[in-house]
């Protein structure tokens, strides 16, 4: 896969997935946790289910293999993740939450070097993960009483972030021939059945308050941040592996304050500013041998 796509889906995934906090935050005002996020899933799943049928060759799974990638993928990816998530968020500000999960990229690596001895990370690689992570919460910058409350939301959400790193690094290397978006779309119909049903065992209340702002909030959760982002996300891990495709939790942080700038209005100062800087030089130090790479490519054709 040529670099530009890589690129590509990496801003989609940032982009949907960074403006998600702030829909949840949202539609929670609304609905108890696991509904929301069963309905985030269901409204998912069927967007992607038909799209998968017109687009891909191959719709059904049909080896063994193929059929553990898309149970795997809807188990952790999708049910065990959105349910932490929208259950943690209910104690912790979509900021607060976009940090933890940026804890994800540090997760991955270290199951995906017990579990992959290739994806291992040099020293630099792992100074680049903790410069980075530093910037996310330079960009953020939750309240000390932000992170000082909340601990069962914390842990919900660490538990989330664990989840999507553990199925990223297992679904990887399953290596299933299933097309991404067919298999994603399993994952997520199968999510969307355990997570309902969760909710329906807690005995949560399931109606649906139709206020536009929670149908809002629903649509873009489930179309936006879920049935495009997904299949980006997956194919992303295929292109680059499950620790870089990870790496897209550094720049979702930075989406959802950039959203907060614009539906809030609160303005971006000179810290936020030195946070994206301070990412920026993660990257450069994650990346360092694509980047010199790239440059040494380009100076031997000039």
């Amino acid at each position: 896969m040529n670099r530009s796509r890589v690129a590509a889906l990496f801003g989609v995934v940032a982009l949907a997935w960074g403006g998600s906090y702030v829909a949840i935050d949202v539609g929670l005002r609304e609905l108890p946790a696991l509904l929301f996020a069963a309905y985030r899933l269901e409204t998912a799943a069927v967007v992607a289910l038909p799209a998968a049928y017109v687009v891909c060759d191959r719709f059904v799974p049909r080896t063994r293999r193929e059929v553990a990638a898309a149970a795997v993928s809807g188990a952790t990816v999708a049910a065990l993740t959105n349910a932490f998530l929208f259950a943690g968020q209910q104690h912790a500000t979509g900021g607060v939450a976009s940090v933890l999960f940026s804890t994800n990229p540090v997760i991955a690596a270290g199951l995906a070097a017990a579990l992959a001895p290739s994806e291992r990370l040099d020293r630099v690689e792992v100074v680049g993960l903790v410069v980075g992570l530093t910037g996310v919460a330079v960009v953020v910058r939750p309240s000390p009483g932000d992170l000082a409350a909340g601990t069962t939301g914390k842990l919900l959400l660490l538990a989330g972030a664990t989840s999507l790193a553990l199925g990223s690094v297992v679904v990887s290397r399953l290596d299933s021939d299933l097309d991404s978006l067919a298999e994603t779309a399993w994952g997520l119909a199968f999510g969307a059945v355990l997570v309902h049903a969760a909710s329906l065992l807690l005995g949560e209340p399931q109606s649906l308050p139709a206020s536009p702002s929670l149908l809002g909030a629903i649509a873009y959760v489930g179309v936006a941040s879920t049935a495009l982002a997904y299949p980006a996300y997956f194919e992303l891990v295929g292109a680059v592996g499950p620790v870089r495709a990870n790496l897209v939790s550094y720049a979702v942080p930075v989406v959802t304050a950039v959203s907060s700038w614009v539906l809030l209005g609160r303005a971006i100062g000179p810290v936020t500013a030195a946070g994206f800087v301070v990412i920026a030089a993660g990257f450069v130090l994650l990346n360092r041998r694509a980047l010199r790479s790239l440059f040494s490519a380009r100076a031997s054709r000039a």
